[in-house]
């Protein structure tokens, strides 16, 4: 649809379901490493330092990213994005409430040190050209160095959708060994 787009210099050439092996990869690699830094930041800070900030968080991010994606339904990777992401927001909100939230953030933030460099050089950041690229008439047209803001939106929601499916099967484990 012309949103955004691989660089052919940087693929193999492989497809699957018109997606190129690396974008398939990126699905795999990617959550999982982030899973476990999720767990990690669980295994090294005990304490759930945003847990009483949750409600207020959660509740902003739906307000900001519902706002900005019914305001941009003529930017397709500004409204898909930040629009799924608010709608599953409210699904964890009001129908799962999960209890980790408050250690989600956190990890999030710890996880936007390496979405940065990793994904600026996807981008563009320090190499000829981008191995993606991405159409500005599809997105605010706002960027961190080469990143298109929406992308950050897109990796919370990526990684938070693989956390709860994480924490609920752990939960289910857990729960058949007691």
């Amino acid at each position: 649809m012309g949103v955004w787009g691989f660089n052919s210099d940087y693929l193999l050439g492989i497809y699957f379901f018109d997606l190129p092996m690396e974008e398939i990869l990126f699905f795999i690699c990617i959550p999982y490493a982030c899973v476990f830094t999720y767990e990690a930041v669980g295994f090294f800070s005990k304490r759930d330092y945003l847990q009483p900030f949750t409600n207020v968080i959660t509740g902003l991010l739906i307000v900001i990213l519902s706002v900005l994606a019914f305001s941009n339904l003529d930017r397709w990777y500004t409204s898909v994005t930040f629009l799924s992401c608010a709608l599953f927001l409210i699904y964890l909100h009001f129908m799962v409430k999960p209890k980790y939230l408050g250690k989600f953030y956190l990890s999030f933030l710890f996880i936007l040190i390496p979405f940065v460099l990793v994904n600026g050089i996807l981008t563009g950041t320090g190499i000829e050209s981008p191995v993606v690229w991405y159409n500005d008439a599809e997105n605010l047209g706002i960027r961190l160095g080469t990143i298109p803001v929406e992308d950050t939106i897109y990796g919370m929601m990526l990684i938070l959708m693989n956390v709860t499916i994480f924490e609920a099967l752990q939960s289910k484990y857990q729960g058949s060994t007691n």
